[in-house]
């Protein structure tokens, strides 16, 4: 397989293909992301793409899933997303779901029939980083959408019969706005209603701009108990239909699974049990992202 720069993918696509259809972010101005900063945006050669389709049909035929790589691929011309899922089908009829980063600029550009012909060829999920669902948050990190967007470019996808996953960052507003982010990203995850929320929790790497503004003292990253009761009150507000709220990433302090609405009350008594004391949290050297 033909890789270019470090290679990313969602936690749950651990055991999947990973076909790099693109290199770097088309986007790549998110003042907390240190992704793709050395990479520019590219799209991979169609010969390079089918050869590696191929490489996966004679050396990973047990794989049922296959992501599309890098951060942007949804952004790439629908003749050639086209072509290359059908290229999947045909050489490895074996995977059951391919799955793709999407952003707000990403889905704009695909009709909700074109969403809908890539999801009858494959597609069945897909990524978008949420990240807050308060807009002065989405500006003060660059995000380069509003809430509004978001969710009616989320609100395409689920038409289009592609499921969603949307991750969320806790601690992203600072200290200083830490509550209003929590509600707020609930009632947007509530409006989006996806199948699955992941919640990372903010870790800052060096040589991003957020790194600078808490070097400068212009941003204040709230402590583990703050980052807790952040995740409390945005479950809490978070009203989903069946789906599934995630927050057992690596950077987290308490790793939460909870099925919502079901597993709400469940879940929020496991943070106030953990907010009193009674359970460990993940020491910072364990911490990862």
């Amino acid at each position: 397989m033909h890789y270019q720069g470090t290679v990313y993918r969602p936690p749950s696509e651990a055991g999947s293909i990973l076909l790099q259809i693109t290199t770097g972010c088309s986007h790549n101005k998110c003042t907390f992301c240190g992704m793709y900063k050395q990479q520019r945006f590219t799209i991979t050669p169609e010969e390079i793409v089918y050869a590696d389709i191929d490489y996966a049909a004679r050396h990973f035929s047990h794989a049922r899933r296959l992501f599309l790589c890098d951060g942007d691929a949804l952004i790439l011309p629908q003749n050639k997303l086209r072509a290359i899922l059908i290229r999947i089908q045909e050489r490895l009829p074996q995977i059951n779901r391919v799955g793709i980063y999407a952003n707000s600029k990403s889905l704009k550009s695909k009709s909700g029939a074109e969403l809908e012909e890539l999801r009858r060829l494959g597609l069945g999920i897909a990524y978008m980083g949420l990240e807050s669902g308060d807009d002065q948050t989405l500006v003060a990190i660059n995000k380069g959408a509003t809430t509004a967007e978001m969710i009616m470019m989320a609100a395409k996808a689920k038409a289009a019969g592609i499921a969603l996953s949307v991750t969320v960052l806790l601690g992203i507003a600072g200290l200083e706005r830490s509550s209003i982010h929590a509600a707020e990203t609930g009632r947007v995850l509530s409006a989006i209603d996806p199948e699955y929320v992941g919640a990372l929790s903010l870790m800052i790497e060096p040589g991003t701009k957020l790194h600078a503004d808490i070097q400068a003292g212009r941003f204040v990253i709230p402590d583990p108990l703050a980052i807790l009761r952040e995740l409390r009150a945005m479950i809490a507000a978070t009203h989903l239909t069946g789906g599934l709220f995630h927050a057992n990433h690596a950077s987290n302090y308490l790793p939460v699974r909870a099925r919502l609405p079901d597993e709400k009350e469940a879940t929020l008594d496991l943070i106030d049990q953990a907010l009193a004391g009674n359970l460990s949290l993940r020491p910072e050297f364990l911490r990862a992202l």
